[in-house]
């Protein structure tokens, strides 16, 4: 059998609940929410950076294992 996740009718109760429960802290301390919010926001930035910069090491095309030559400076391109 295969799980369905939320979808499954638990899973949508548990939401439902817990959207429910969120609303109603939400309310009570509202203000402490508004508060929090700038460190909140300061906190999203490195967690960001660690969850959404995983894959740049993989730029190049699968068959590009060996770096590019470097060129060489202040000399025209074909000039020998």
């Amino acid at each position: 059998m295969r799980h369905r996740g939320w979808r499954s009718p638990a899973g949508i109760a548990l939401v439902g609940f817990a959207l429910v429960g969120g609303f109603a802290i939400l309310q009570e301390h509202f203000g402490h929410a508004l508060g929090a919010l700038p460190y909140l926001l300061l906190l999203a930035c490195p967690l960001m950076h660690l969850l959404m910069h995983r894959g740049h090491a993989s730029h190049g095309s699968p068959g590009d294992s060996a770096p590019a030559e470097p060129k060489e400076r202040g000399r025209a391109a074909g000039a020998d």
